[in-house]
């Protein structure tokens, strides 16, 4: 008999990708040592930088298209 097991789905695209490799290259702690931390900041550079970069690619709504298609 198969116990019955809670499985939770979560569809990640390609930013929860990106935050792994984020993660797995160490891109916050390098960007904390060079920058420095304050123990006042609610939040660390690192994170900062993480946030703008997948904030940054969320944005993207559409296919990028060529320039002169856009002016």
């Amino acid at each position: 008999m198969l116990l019955s097991q809670e499985i939770e789905i979560k569809n990640i695209n390609h930013l929860g990708l990106v935050a792994g490799i984020i993660d797995d290259i160490g891109l916050e702690k390098i960007i904390n040592e060079v920058v420095g931390e304050d123990p006042r900041e609610l939040i660390t550079s690192g994170q900062v930088v993480k946030g703008m970069i997948l904030n940054g690619l969320g944005m993207i709504s559409q296919p990028m298209q060529p320039i002169s298609q856009v002016f």
